[in-house]
């Protein structure tokens, strides 16, 4: 993480969980599209936005982690 404020910190970790949602929803997309089709294209798509949205959670997680950090020290760091 870079020395940002805990505002900056903040902003990122809700930035990252609407991508996070965004990848949830396109993944719903894609299996009720799977469920329609049986292209097992859908499918692959789903199972790659699953996996965008878990490292979306993970970051979000990091940057509110240190968002908290920063504001209880208040160094940057």
């Amino acid at each position: 993480m870079s020395d940002k404020s805990t505002a900056g910190n903040m902003l990122d970790a809700a930035k990252a969980k609407v991508n996070e949602a965004a990848d949830r929803a396109r993944e719903a997309g894609h299996n009720a599209a799977h469920a329609v089709t049986g292209d097992t294209k859908h499918k692959a798509e789903a199972l790659e936005d699953r996996a965008k949205a878990e490292v979306h959670n993970r970051v979000a997680n990091a940057e509110y982690s240190e968002g908290k950090r920063e504001a209880r020290d208040g160094d940057g760091r």
